[in-house]
């Protein structure tokens, strides 16, 4: 049958082809970016708030390796129950997973993104005036639900947009700069009050929640709106009355998405990627206090080392990577970070293992931008924005049940199961990239 008809969410309309007319703002932007002037001021003041959605992503994901040991004794639980954080957040990406195409039906894309920054600072206002650890454990829940619409479509919008290697490593390269900023923030803090009041720390989490929540709406207020109807083109039938069922149409997405086995590889390389980051963030302070002798304050600034090597990864090898091919500088950088692995674990030296480290975050910090230009090549368009979305919520539920499993076998063996765990991860990221098939050439 010629002509089917499909629902869109608001992702797709940023991701239709620049030749395409169309009435709505946000096409309008990126039609003129098309031009030989560059980037339009409301594309820029967009680029600048999906930026700073991921920089307070950051700084949530960054402060938590960082004030670990301050949960574990304010608390009087061991690293079992820092799993629990840990799984609550991977059941919160996949509730997000879960409900973004039918959240896409009825709500226009600024409409999701402030949303997602709403029930992201929600999650940071209890945290601070030391709640019960039942309810600390579902601000983390809410973070990630918060972060799964937020991100995601965000993400999407920018893969959108021309010359995206660029823009994706400056989003990324955001996430990466609230990493490294949240340790150094959280730790100082910390160190400073007595063991009842660190939490106060996470008064900085709300500030900058605070002006995410702002930027937000302001910069995508074009689409800040509900959907009254889905726009229609593609592979969904209008029904008997001449409408087009929301969540039939969400349905469908999701199945044609699952139908694609390029979806399934690029996830599981996004799934083992981020189980690497997050756990080496989320362990290695402790790690370092248990194996290595370090001490508090000292070693909980090492994770910004390892956040500071991302930071710098995605900032100056994001041109390098798409100049010389994507698919094996992803490789080569696989393989380095797998010999700097090894050097952290079989090195007994702090300084040496915080060095190798720091090295290690630095050809880790192009991998996850990079993923997100293949997949926007590799994809088909009509799949495109449900299929990055999936990949991208994926990778953050690898990136929470990872660091879970690390804290439940630590509880048993000790923490030092962190190495050989973060070996294996590195092996299956580097095997996955090798599996995922090959961009016909357009771009690249």
């Amino acid at each position: 049958m010629t002509d089917q008809l499909r629902t869109e969410g608001p992702a797709d309309i940023a991701l239709r082809t620049i030749e395409q007319s169309s009435p709505e703002p946000i096409l309008n932007d990126l039609a003129n970016e098309n031009t030989s002037s560059g980037l339009d001021r409301t594309t820029i003041a967009q680029l600048v708030a999906a930026g700073f959605s991921y920089f307070f992503a950051g700084t949530n994901d960054g402060s938590l390796g960082a004030l670990t040991p301050y949960i574990l004794r304010t608390y009087n639980v061991g690293t079992q129950y820092i799993s629990i954080l840990y799984a609550t957040t991977f059941l919160g990406w996949l509730v997000a997973a879960a409900t973004n195409s039918y959240v896409a039906q009825y709500l226009d894309l600024g409409a999701i993104l402030t949303l997602g920054a709403i029930i992201q600072l929600i999650a940071q206002l209890p945290r601070f005036w030391n709640p019960p650890f039942g309810l600390f454990v579902i601000t983390f829940f809410l973070q990630a639900l918060g972060m799964g619409y937020q991100d995601a479509h965000g993400n999407t919008f920018v893969a959108s947009i021309k010359g995206a290697h660029r823009w994706l490593g400056f989003i990324h390269a955001m996430y990466a700069l609230g990493s490294l900023v949240s340790p150094f923030v959280a730790t100082t803090i910390a160190s400073r009050l007595s063991n009842e009041r660190w939490q106060l720390c996470y008064l900085f989490l709300v500030g900058v929640g605070t002006i995410n929540l702002v930027t937000v709406p302001l910069a995508f207020r074009s689409s800040l709106k509900m959907r009254k109807q889905p726009i229609v083109t593609g592979e969904n039938e209008p029904e008997a009355n001449g409408k087009t069922s929301r969540s039939k149409a969400a349905t469908k997405d999701i199945k044609n998405t699952l139908k694609s086995p390029p979806v399934y590889f690029l996830s599981l390389f996004y799934f083992f990627m981020l189980g690497v980051g997050i756990t080496a963030g989320g362990w290695i302070v402790e790690y370092l206090i248990l194996t290595r002798n370090g001490k508090l304050p000292e070693v909980g600034y090492v994770p910004s080392g390892l956040w500071g090597g991302i930071f710098l990864g995605r900032l100056f090898l994001a041109e390098p990577t798409h100049r010389f091919g994507e698919r094996r500088m992803t490789m080569l950088y696989c393989v380095i970070i797998l010999a700097l692995q090894l050097v952290f674990w079989l090195v007994p030296n702090l300084v040496g293992g915080a060095v190798a480290i720091s090295f290690l975050g630095f050809f880790f910090g192009p991998l996850f931008a990079t993923g997100m230009s293949i997949g926007s090549k590799l994809f088909p368009e009509p799949i495109r924005p449900t299929a990055l979305g999936f990949v991208f919520v994926l990778a953050q539920a690898g990136g929470a049940l990872f660091p879970a499993l690390t804290g439940v076998i630590a509880s048993k063996f000790g923490v030092k199961v962190m190495q050989p765990m973060l070996l294996g991860l590195v092996i299956a990221m580097g095997i996955t990239w090798a599996l995922v098939p090959k961009v016909k050439q357009r771009d690249e």
